[in-house]
Formats: C-alpha cells, sequence, structure tokens
C-alpha cells in the first residue's frame, strides 16, 4: 500500500506516485511513492532529517543494475543528480560525485594522467559502484577506494574509511539507509595517451562479447562464491555464471517478454513488453536449472527492490 502524507519541504523535486520503468535500464517497475531529487548536499540532509523514520529510503542510481518490481517501491526514492555529479583531480587523488557516471570518471581521471580506467566500461554511477564493489580486468573499487562520504538516514553526514566497508566480491556494507554522495580514490599514475588507448580496446572487447545495445541489467548473476568470493584477480575464476547457464540449457530460455540472452548467457534482457515479474521469473528458473544440472546455487548479481504487483 502506497504511503499517503505529507513530505518535508525539498528545494529539489519531488514525485508522488512516479513511475520508475523509464529510469531502469530494463524498462520495467512500477512506482515509488516519491520520487526524491534533491538540489544538493543541504537539501538532501534537511530531507531525511525531517523524514519519519519509519519511512524507508531507497537510494537509486541510474538504474543500470536493477530489478524494480510491478508494485513499486514504497518510501522515499532518493535520486541523485547534477548537485552531485562533480569530478575532480588534485595529485593521485580523484574525488567524484555519487552521481557521477563510472565512465566519466574514467575519462576525466585519464586525461589527468590517473588511471581508473577499469570503470570505463562499466554501467552506472559511483554510488552504485561503490556499493557493489563493482570490477573488472582484473580491478575492483576496493582497490582504490579511500573513503566515501554518506548521508545517513537522520540526515548526520558520516565519511567512511574504505577498510571499515567490509568490501567482497560485489558487495559492501553500507549502513542502512545511508546515501552515498562522494567517494574518494587513490589512482595509480598513467600516461593519458596510454590510458586513452587501454579504454578504447576495453570498449571494443565488451562490444564484442556483451549485448551491449539491448535492453539489460549487466551481468545477472554473481560468478560462484568460492570461485571469485574476494574478486581479487589470482582468484581462481574457473566457473563462471555465463558457463554453468549455458550448460544447464538456459541460453535464450523465455518466459514472457524476458530472455537470457542468445549472445551471453549471463545477461536477462527484456526483449519487448517483459514485465518485472517475467524477468524475475526466468532468473529463478535458470537458478533452478542451474541447481539441478550441477548443484550450485547462483546468486544475483541485479539488486531486486519493490513490491510485486
Amino acid at each position: 500500500m502506497a504511503l499517503d502524507f505529507p513530505w518535508p519541504p525539498l528545494r529539489g523535486t519531488i514525485t508522488e506516485n512516479r513511475p520508475l520503468a523509464d529510469l531502469t535500464w530494463l524498462r520495467v517497475g512500477g512506482p515509488a511513492d516519491a520520487l526524491v531529487q534533491p538540489a544538493d548536499l543541504g537539501d538532501l540532509r534537511t530531507f531525511l532529517a525531517a523524514l519519519p523514520p519509519e519511512v524507508p529510503v531507497f537510494p537509486m542510481g541510474v538504474g543500470s543494475n536493477l530489478i524494480v518490481r510491478d508494485g513499486g517501491v514504497r518510501g522515499a526514492v532518493i535520486r541523485l543528480g547534477r548537485g552531485f555529479n562533480g569530478i575532480s583531480v588534485e595529485g593521485t587523488r580523484v574525488t567524484a560525485g555519487a552521481a557521477a557516471l563510472d565512465a566519466h570518471v574514467a575519462r576525466k581521471a585519464a586525461e589527468a594522467g590517473r588511471d581508473l580506467t577499469f570503470l570505463r566500461t562499466i554501467p552506472g554511477s559511483v554510488g552504485g559502484a561503490v556499493r557493489m564493489n563493482a570490477g573488472c580486468y582484473g580491478s575492483y573499487i576496493a582497490d582504490v577506494l579511500q573513503e566515501v562520504t554518506a548521508v545517513l538516514r537522520d540526515g548526520s553526514v558520516v565519511t567512511i574509511p574504505a577498510g571499515d566497508l567490509g568490501f567482497a566480491y560485489r558487495s559492501s556494507r553500507i549502513p542502512d539507509g545511508a546515501v552515498i554522495v562522494e567517494a574518494v580514490f587513490e589512482a595509480p599514475e598513467g600516461d593519458p595517451a596510454v590510458l586513452a588507448a587501454r579504454m578504447e580496446e576495453q570498449l571494443a572487447k565488451r562490444d564484442a562479447s556483451q549485448p551491449t545495445k539491448d535492453r539489460t541489467a549487466g551481468s545477472t548473476f554473481r560468478n560462484p562464491a568460492g570461485y571469485s568470493s574476494t574478486g581479487r584477480p589470482d582468484d581462481s575464476q574457473e566457473m563462471k555464471a555465463w558457463k554453468l547457464i549455458d550448460d544447464a540449457g538456459m541460453r535464450g530460455a523465455r518466459i514472457g517478454g524476458a530472455v537470457m540472452n542468445p549472445m551471453h548467457a549471463n545477461f536477462l534482457t527484456n526483449a519487448g513488453g517483459a514485465t518485472a515479474a517475467d524477468l524475475e521469473s526466468l532468473g529463478e528458473a535458470v537458478r533452478k536449472a542451474v541447481y539441478d544440472h550441477v548443484g550450485v546455487r547462483l546468486e544475483w548479481e541485479i539488486m531486486r527492490v519493490g513490491d510485486p504487483a
């Protein structure tokens, strides 16, 4: 049941009963009780401090790794915008707002001779990348993050050292209800031309192996724990989620408008007209098929939030 009460004042924008489908890469999902887009840090702090503590808060990035269920999301969905997307480079330190796109951070750092090139092909924004310990090509957020600034549920601002975030493979321990607003990275030095060439090579490799033009949310399932549990490059990753899905005969499997992408079996795709229920049901069918085939339980990498229809 949607919440119905006066929301605290905001200098930014509050939109009640706002459908979220068009804000996610998979283009599915029901409405948020309120989509809250604060103007700046002070606006966010004031809003959260005035919001009744029993009202749930969900920080939403650009919706690149997310299924919003068809019944929508209760409480306040916080979506940061222009007031939170700055990027600056000072010496070895790269500071990025939580709404800054990962690709933009990689490019701006490279122009300044700082190597965060692994971020170039990661979809989404910095806040989500930190929360998920995003990584590729053997590098992870945990390797370069120094600290984050977050606004807690009561409106207070805290700076959290990276060592206190409990990073593991595709996970971290961000406090419940906290909204990440900024991250500071310690970036290795590199030649700008070399870094630019590396990013172009990475993009070409990604586009050749992943369905980048389709409606997906990136990798659907994590590589099985125990084979890539820390996300470190020296981990054994011989069991890949896509290979398990393939071996279980689920490449190309379909429910309604949802399909496991024929190009890459670990990419759940909205092939047209899919509902969130179609996508989640297909994901669960894949998990069952893989478990029945080899006894491995795949874990979701895509975040799923909200109520069913």
